[in-house]
């Protein structure tokens, strides 16, 4: 009986603990398997894929410079965290006809990491404060 409380008590601090929350640093760690089709940073470009300064709050196929899928140009998406967040773990579920071919990250965590380390990038590529 005592071991079922204590089971029962153990099962509610975990199911009502905190989030971790996102780290930018472990972001960019996890951010090298994007790093064969994106860039990020003052002097990222076009690659594969679109450069991501500025994407987290961007609309969706709006980089200068980039041919986008039409189902990307007409997604009607904004990439907010909520949006990116559903994104990042299945982009052909997300924008089905993407030419992002991109299997996805599907660790939660890993996600919410990558999303705090594209935040820290204004339009500019610059880190903003």
């Amino acid at each position: 009986m005592l071991r079922s409380i204590f089971a029962g008590l153990f099962l509610a601090a975990i199911a009502t603990a905190p989030a971790v929350a996102q780290d930018p640093a472990a972001g960019e760690k996890a951010f090298v398997v994007c790093r064969a089709c994106h860039q990020i940073g003052p002097s990222a470009k076009n690659l594969v894929g679109p450069e991501l300064n500025g994407v987290v709050g961007r609309k969706a196929g709006t980089v200068p410079g980039y041919t986008y899928s039409q189902a990307n140009l007409h997604s009607g998406l904004t990439w907010d965290e909520t949006t990116l967040e559903t994104y990042l773990p299945s982009p052909q579920t997300i924008v089905k006809g993407t030419k992002m071919i991109f299997p996805g990250v599907k660790d939660p965590q890993k996600v919410k990491d990558i999303i705090a380390f594209l935040k820290q990038f204004g339009p500019d590529g610059q880190k903003v404060q």
